[in-house]
């Protein structure tokens, strides 16, 4: 069976994203250069890994992820990402509103599952065949799959900012017994890789 890796940007404080996200401000009070510099301004020091991110056979998201849309899907919105977002694979969007799958180009398509994290994952592990399924973020969504025992590797990219609120990465999740899988310190963040193992039994 293939693997279910979450990937995620954080700073070092732990904050994946902030809140009052908008249409201007994808990651809310969290400016991205926080969590991204290293993607903007080093992209060919960290190639390996910008190209991993979006290395898999499907993707699960959450809605804020996808868009600053709240509700009812009232406005035509197609993602941050402009008509070729970067998956070019099934990507599964967390929601509790129905809406029509939105097909992009370069072999993107969103399709928005509203019977919860369990059921986006058989869809996307049915779409995926034998290669991973990445969850994408944002941090509400990795937790509440953490929480839930579904991830097998955890991928961080840790940025060297501090911005002392927003969401954060491991709230409410508990307990977790991870295994360094491997470690790369480059200019302007550290990419760490884990393995999520079984919780002890008593």
């Amino acid at each position: 069976m293939s693997a279910v890796v979450a990937t995620m940007s954080i700073t070092l404080d732990g904050f994946g994203s902030g809140i009052h996200q908008t249409e201007e401000r994808p990651f809310g009070e969290v400016p991205e250069r926080a969590l991204h510099r290293w993607m903007v301004e080093t992209p060919d020091e960290n190639r390996a890994e910008i190209d991993a991110i979006v290395d898999a056979g499907a993707f699960i998201m959450g809605r804020n992820m996808y868009g600053p849309v709240r509700g009812e899907w009232d406005r035509d919105w197609r993602g941050w990402w402009g008509p070729n977002p970067p998956y070019h694979a099934p990507v599964f969007v967390l929601t509790h509103h129905p809406h029509d799958s939105i097909e992009m180009a370069g072999g993107t398509t969103f399709h928005f599952v509203t019977d919860g994290i369990h059921a986006a994952l058989e869809r996307a592990r049915d779409a995926a065949g034998d290669r991973d399924v990445h969850v994408a973020g944002g941090p509400s969504t990795t937790n509440a799959y953490l929480a839930a025992g579904l991830v097998d590797e955890l991928a961080l990219q840790i940025s060297p900012s501090i911005v002392g609120g927003g969401l954060r990465l491991f709230d409410g999740v508990g307990p977790l017994r991870l295994e360094q899988i491997s470690g790369r310190q480059a200019s302007l963040v550290t990419h760490v890789r884990y393995r999520v193992l079984p919780a002890e039994t008593a």
